[in-house]
């Protein structure tokens, strides 16, 4: 295919000092419009206040006998890693045994560190001592991080003179095969990467050797995804698995057998297998057909892991969906499966114990109807694990504050752990469900989160949020943040739980993907009707959010219908889809969008390009676009170019670009503030009385 000459190219040079320059200038206008605002001014020290609170949740993750934090605030604005036990955790003001200080490290290395996660070396033999980890840092919240070995007991990194791990900025892929071995996908020169820039080779690195002579054990091919392996070092059931993704939604796999030979999985390319202990199991896409049984797409099945590996395998059904009934999730305890259910967007919980051969279910009675979330604590390597059959959940509403409750399988004991403090009175507020319907019939809910005192007059300042895509479901939360800066001030929220999500399971998910990918822009202007019909707002006072796909959601939105929206607020954005496989991880996205190098695909892409569809004679909603520099996965030089060529074209528009944050928008709780505020300050300027 022949592009036409883009005379904006030149702002895809993200560190280039002309385009730098570009975004200078258009930072310096946005904010001294929006900055100077009595909203802004308002916002910012609050929402800060809010981020930085010492009353929100520690959330933990469990590695051996600790409970692990990662914690921002006023004075550690990059970030304290710690840890507590459970039985500190359980107090109202935890003690905390600080195991990293980001800005320490950083201000000693003289690097905007930004956490990234970590892995642990779980003990070589149980009840031994959980001492090494893997900590990957990014350089102002990118994507790409640094890997280094880290001792917990000592509090300190093993540089490669201490014979420790380093791995430089890339976007690698790292794991731990034993103490002093290590399973490696990195940039190891030219051809190592996929056409999307994650790992395509991966290697077997020994301690002590440089990294050039790791071994190659694994690789996949430039056109996919990515290659990987994954280790399972559970006691007894030990496992590692060779894998490739062929695009975002099929993968291939194989296992390591004894003598070292890969054995390939037999599978659905496009269903998710995993093993627990002897079990495989396998969440499927699409439909499988086993003898007279047809397992619909979104069921989740088991069956034993010999018999698998055997080619035989007698799939059970522990989930079967229905058409207002997915699976958010699902975790494993020592003696049952927890199943997160969703049912018309609320979530249920299930418990399943297999009994004389037959998998018993009951309800769990856990808070609702919202959004659940559950994790089972079970650590194999624990002999006698107290924790064998405790699981996390988290329950939050629009209207009720998270809370984080431990309980234990088997039983209805839930103990309150933590929970969120009010942060705005919701006495006289209201959130419900309704339904609009698309342009080709199908009902699409929404939730409606509505302020003290709102009726239905047409005029309220209203503000709908969307993502629509990579089965992502939009579920509801609790957020001080929108209850400061938006119901205090009589604003309405509204969350579409559109096609191209995963609120109904695969299928839905699936009817907006490649050449149908406009329903999902269809389901999002059905709601906005729905709402001007029923009153709810009008044009005027409507305005739209979304970031990443949900950026390119707004854009195409505000592209296909700017009469029916005053105000868009669209953040690291895809906007250019003639060449958004060309930009960073884009490629990885085809199966999703559609290849615009295939004209017959071109031909349906550029109908809700945003890029492509802007015009000089379409009076467009004055805009808001913010994206960050340091974003390596959705190119900043998406939101530059849409802001350069609304503005060539006589349109008016504001853009806001963060130097740190990666495709988060923000590194710390005080940029965080600063972007929202701007956008908050923003919307009211445009939708406000």
């Amino acid at each position: 295919m022949t592009e036409p000459l883009d005379p904006n190219l030149w702002l895809e040079d993200v560190q280039g000092e002309a385009a730098l320059d570009w975004v200078r200038a258009h930072n310096a206008r946005s904010q001294a419009e929006l900055c100077a605002r009595p909203e802004y001014a308002d916002f910012k020290p609050r929402l800060l206040a809010l981020l930085n609170s010492r009353e929100r949740i520690p959330y933990v993750s469990r590695v051996g006998p600790h409970f692990y934090n990662f914690w921002q605030d006023a004075e550690h604005v990059r970030g304290l890693w710690r840890r507590t036990t459970l039985e500190s955790y359980r107090q109202a003001e935890p003690e905390w045994d600080t195991v990293l200080d980001l800005d320490a490290l950083g201000a000693v290395e003289g690097e905007n560190w930004v956490w990234h996660g970590s892995d642990t070396l779980s003990p070589a033999v149980p009840g031994g001592e959980w001492r090494r980890c893997l900590i990957s840092l990014s350089r102002g919240g990118a994507d790409a991080t640094v890997v280094r070995e880290f001792d917990l007991v000592d509090k300190r990194f093993l540089d490669a003179d201490d014979g420790g791990f380093t791995l430089p900025e890339a976007k690698s892929s790292a794991g731990w095969l034993d103490a002093d071995t290590l399973v490696v996908g990195t940039d190891f020169g030219p051809g190592s990467l996929t056409d999307s820039g994650y790992p395509r080779v991966i290697k077997r690195w020994r301690r002590g050797t440089p990294l050039r002579e790791a071994v190659t054990i694994h690789e996949g091919e430039a056109s996919d995804v990515s290659a990987w392996v994954s280790v399972d070092d559970t006691p007894g059931f030990e496992r590692v698995i060779h894998g490739r993704s062929v695009d975002f939604y099929t993968t291939e796999m194989w296992l390591v057998g004894a003598d070292g030979a890969l054995q390939h999985l037999d599978k659905p390319a496009d269903a998710s297998l995993g093993f627990h202990e002897h079990w495989a199991v396998m969440e499927l896409r699409s439909d499988l057909v086993q003898g007279d049984t047809t397992h619909p797409a979104g069921a989740l099945l088991v069956a034993q892991a010999d018999d698998l590996l055997a080619g035989h395998p007698q799939w059970t059904a522990l989930f079967t969906p229905t058409p207002t009934r997915s699976l958010g999730g699902s975790t494993w305890t020592r003696g049952h499966v927890l199943l997160n259910v969703l049912d018309q967007v609320a979530n249920r919980v299930e418990e399943l114990r297999l009994v004389d051969g037959q998998w018993q279910r009951r309800a769990v009675p856990l808070p609702g109807p919202g959004t659940l979330g559950i994790a089972a604590l079970h650590d194999p390597h624990i002999p006698d694990d107290p924790l064998a059959e405790h699981y996390w959940v988290t329950y939050a509403d629009f209207l009720t504050p998270d809370s984080l409750m431990l309980a234990r399988a088997g039983t209805d004991a839930v103990e309150v752990l933590k929970q969120r403090p009010r942060y705005f009175d919701s006495a006289g507020m209201t959130a419900e469900q309704r339904f609009a319907t698309s342009a080709d019939g199908t009902q699409v809910p929404y939730f409606i989160v509505r302020p003290k005192g709102g009726r239905d007059d047409g005029d309220n300042p209203t503000l709908l949020y969307g993502y629509g895509g990579f089965e992502v479901s939009m579920q509801p939360w609790y957020s001080g943040g929108f209850g400061l800066a938006w119901y205090e001030r009589g604003g309405v929220l509204v969350v579409a739980n559109i096609r191209g999500g995963g609120e109904f399971g695969p299928s839905w998910h699936q009817a907006a993907v490649g050449e149908h990918k406009q329903r999902s822009y269809d389901d999002f202007i059905a709601v906005a009707e729905d709402l001007v019909r029923t009153q709810v707002t009008r044009p005027e006072r409507l305005g739209i959010m979304g970031g990443s796909n949900g950026g390119l959601l707004v854009g195409a939105a505000m592209t296909q219908r700017p009469d029916l929206f005053g105000a868009v607020v669209c953040q690291v954005p895809l906007l250019d889809m003639q060449r958004y496989h060309r930009l960073l991880a884009g490629a990885s996205w085809m199966a999703e969008y559609g290849d615009p190098d295939q004209p017959e695909q071109w031909a349906w892409i550029k109908q809700f390009s945003p890029y492509q569809n802007v015009r000089a004679d379409v009076r467009y909603p004055r805009a808001l676009f913010t994206t960050s520099t340091r974003d390596d996965r959705v190119h900043p030089g998406h939101a530059r170019k849409m802001v350069a060529k609304l503005e060539a074209l006589g349109h008016p528009v504001l853009y806001y670009e963060n130097i740190e944050g990666g495709h988060g928008g923000a590194a710390d709780n005080t940029q965080r503030a600063h972007l929202q505020a701007l956008e908050f300050a923003y919307l009211w300027a445009q939708l406000g009385a």
